[in-house]
């Protein structure tokens, strides 16, 4: 990859108030106490980024949010991180997406969401320049931007490799219920796919991992890298390469953000030309640091840090 060429992340833009341990889901008309609660950034784009960012590299996002003070602090995060924000439009007429993140005492989470100026992102809106501009565009949370999902994503994704550039697609739960509908003429122009097992079975409506995936290549994907959260990842390519890789042993925290941060690592590793298995090791560890901290990459590291825990953490058996 050309160095000098940043990552472009182009999607969902979330302002997180994450609180926790939720040990109670409070009746109607009480109250019940957490420890903390705080605010982070989220949103699919915007946790890759973050991710990609503390790694080192440089990045860019492309996305919406609103003329309101969640916009104000996600823009302002960003900056504060060297994360260029050049792409990212003002829409006056709605509010930022923002979510209420509640984490159990297992870290798992439970959200309530307000879409938001994700809903407005179009293809009008985006920078072509950046994209054509860019070594790798990873398209972060189709399915829930209705403006841009289907035949939009797809033309982008087109037109971004017909100029050079390596594609990404990650994708959140559609509780619409279209999934391939939607998503279908997307996948013959995405080179890297790495969504989670839940959502890539939702996808084909096969079961089993390895016939996802193969399902998934079959649809035109040039490598398949699917999440599987404990169970570590599975990826497969067309040329008929297969790696399984189990997690690392981590204390999990809160495991908001763990699927961008995996997607970040991925990038990370194609970006640096790394072997695949060693791309999709270093994504299994981005993965399992991120749940290590608070927020939606609230445990991601540095590159070298990552790459230590990495030879010197022990996988699940």
């Amino acid at each position: 990859m050309n160095e000098r060429k940043p990552i472009v992340c182009l999607g969902i833009m979330v302002a997180d108030v994450v609180g926790r341990p939720l040990r109670a889901f409070p009746e109607p008309g009480r109250l019940v106490l957490v420890d903390e609660m705080s605010l982070h950034t989220g949103g699919c784009a915007v946790n890759s980024a973050t991710g990609l960012a503390r790694l080192g590299l440089p990045v860019e996002v492309i996305g919406k949010v609103g003329d309101d003070p969640f916009g104000d602090f996600l823009l302002e995060a960003l900056a504060g991180r060297g994360i260029g924000t050049e792409g990212v439009k003002r829409d006056p007429e709605t509010g930022t997406s923002a979510t209420m993140v509640m984490v159990d005492p297992d870290g798992e989470r439970r959200f309530v969401h307000y879409i938001g100026a994700n809903a407005r992102l179009t293809l009008d809106d985006v920078d072509r320049e950046i994209v054509r501009g860019a070594s790798i565009l990873h398209v972060a949370g189709a399915l829930v931007m209705p403006g841009l999902d289907g035949q939009p994503t797809a033309e982008l994704l087109r037109e971004a490799q017909a100029a050079g550039v390596t594609t990404f697609l990650d994708t959140v739960w559609d509780d619409t219920g279209r999934w391939m509908k939607t998503l279908k003429p997307c996948l013959p122009h995405t080179d890297y796919f790495v969504p989670s097992l839940v959502e890539a079975q939702a996808l084909t409506g096969l079961e089993d991992p390895a016939e996802v995936a193969r399902a998934l290549l079959d649809e035109g994907v040039g490598t398949v890298g699917l999440k599987m959260g404990a169970e570590g990842c599975l990826v497969m390519t067309q040329e008929g390469q297969t790696v399984r890789l189990p997690a690392f042993e981590v204390e999990v925290v809160d495991a908001t953000g763990a699927g961008d941060a995996f997607a970040a690592g991925f990038i990370a590793g194609v970006w640096q030309g790394w072997p695949l298995e060693k791309t999709a090791r270093f994504a299994n560890a981005v993965g399992a640091l991120c749940v290590t901290g608070v927020g939606a990459a609230g445990g991601v590291r540095s590159l070298s840090e990552t790459l230590e825990f990495m030879d010197s953490t022990p996988v699940k058996s």
